[in-house]
């Protein structure tokens, strides 16, 4: 028998504000750190910078305070945080390489920051129940497919850095896989929920390791395959990943079946090992990875080299903001950005960085633990694990664990794209979380305890 409390939750806003006051403040104080390591002086525009970054965190908290009022404390300040930072080293990024505030990136960046805040508001407003985007499953999956093989357009197509993954229009650019990877975490829990039960029925059984039947295995195989199609059309070694790796594990976590992981592995490798016979582009960057410091891989690129060399200066403590050299490195500002926090703030102020990115991952699962609709489940433990996995992608590349993939820092990195697609994740999870830590109604709990009271009569 189950009993239903009256007693309403907290909802947790107070907290959220003292936190999000705190890490305005951090991001305050290291704007004010760099102009005085840099200049001796404040930093031009302290004020103007520091309230316009308050009014937006603030604003976007009254309207958590007034449609989601449930939704998790930790969230809001932590991304406030996260982006606020990747802000103060883009800058700093832009000081060094001698660039203007009006022809800075920094600029540009706080723009898609607004834009992106803006954009996740309107979620918030428009989806007030994340359960209505059930409906679209299909849709978002087609939508979804069709972003990712949109730079393979003709005309709009760009391709950058050797790989194909941008479209141009006019003086405007925009990685549309960014926004794929929401929406195919949509597709992927809402088909899942439909045929979970399919996919958990047991098949032979082989080294200890329970197998799923033959005819199951389509949806593995054809997902396989369109990250194959990603790698060797576009050139994307990471979205292939992330797409790949959230789909195993979305299926993982809906049947609870280890094998479906043993088996995804077994085509990741398999899919690796054809990429680096196949493609000279791959190979490159095994070099890159396995013999980073040798004469053949430094004449291709040195970029991960000086990234390495960037974190070896800055030790334990880190050179401090604004005296390090962090413009040495190609990209400092978007793909190598951890790199450039290594250097100025050491290992202990990166190790903070990753733990606030873990928490972060952490509250996304307890939203899922915490949710009472199955496709809640699936879409918040989706969107938190494709979170944690582009995070694990991209340190891993720049420490040299796993080879280069191009992916960027959520929230750190320079990028309106991935700006865009983060801070909608976050208002998904927002959204979801609110409904997970949300009071049953009044009417919902008379019900319910109604029906317990019955229950205890009955046994009695």
């Amino acid at each position: 028998m189950s009993i239903v409390s009256s007693v309403a939750p907290r909802s947790g806003r107070t907290t959220e504000l003292i936190l999000l006051l705190g890490a305005v403040g951090i991001v305050g104080l290291a704007y004010v750190n760099l102009g005085l390591a840099t200049t001796g002086t404040l930093p031009p525009g302290l004020a103007a910078v520091g309230v316009g970054y308050l009014a937006v965190s603030l604003a976007f908290h009254v309207v958590l305070r007034w449609k989601a009022k449930y939704a998790d404390p930790l969230i809001l300040p932590i991304v406030t945080l996260l982006n606020g930072l990747g802000l103060v080293m883009i800058h700093r990024v832009d000081i060094a390489r001698g660039r203007e505030i009006a022809d800075g990136v920094a600029l540009r960046q706080l723009m898609w920051s607004a834009l992106a805040v803006a954009i996740a508001t309107a979620v918030l407003f428009a989806l007030r129940d994340h359960r209505l985007l059930r409906r679209y499953t299909w849709i978002a999956g087609v939508a979804g497919f069709a972003l990712l093989l949109l730079p393979l357009m003709p005309i709009i197509g760009n391709s950058e850095y050797g790989s194909r993954i941008w479209i141009r229009v006019g003086p405007l650019s925009f990685q549309p896989g960014e926004v794929a990877k929401l929406l195919l975490a949509v597709f992927f829990a809402g088909y899942l929920v439909q045929t979970r039960d399919a996919l958990s029925v047991a098949g032979r059984k082989i080294l200890g390791l329970t197998l799923p039947r033959a005819r199951d295995l389509g949806p593995i195989l054809i997902a396989w395959l369109a990250s194959l199609s990603v790698l060797v059309f576009e050139r994307d070694l990471g979205s292939s990943l992330l797409f790949f790796g959230l789909f195993v594990a979305m299926l993982y976590i809906a049947t609870e079946r280890v094998s479906w992981i043993a088996i995804g592995l077994a085509l990741f490798v398999a899919g690796a090992y054809l990429a680096y016979l196949t493609f000279g582009h791959v190979q490159t960057r095994v070099l890159l990875w396995l013999d980073t410091f040798s004469p053949e891989a430094l004449h291709t690129s040195d970029q991960l080299a000086k990234g390495l060399m960037g974190m070896a200066a800055g030790g334990m403590i880190g050179t401090g903001i604004g005296r390090g050299r962090p413009d040495l490195t190609y990209l400092a500002e978007s793909d190598f950005i951890v790199p450039s926090f290594g250097e100025e703030l050491g290992m202990i102020g990166l190790f903070a960085i990753l733990a606030l990115y873990a928490l972060l991952v952490e509250r996304g699962l307890r939203t899922s633990l915490g949710t009472r609709d199955g496709f809640g489940k699936l879409l918040a433990a989706g969107l938190s694990f494709s979170l944690a996995l582009q995070c694990f992608v991209v340190v891993g590349g720049v420490t040299r664990v796993i080879p280069l993939t191009g992916l960027t820092m959520p929230f750190l990195s320079a990028g309106g794209s991935s700006l865009l697609a983060n801070w909608t994740l976050v208002a998904l999870l927002l959204r979801i979380s609110d409904h997970a830590r949300r009071p049953v109604p009044d009417a919902q709990q008379a019900s319910a305890v109604g029906e317990a009271h019955t229950q205890v009569v009955r046994l009695s």
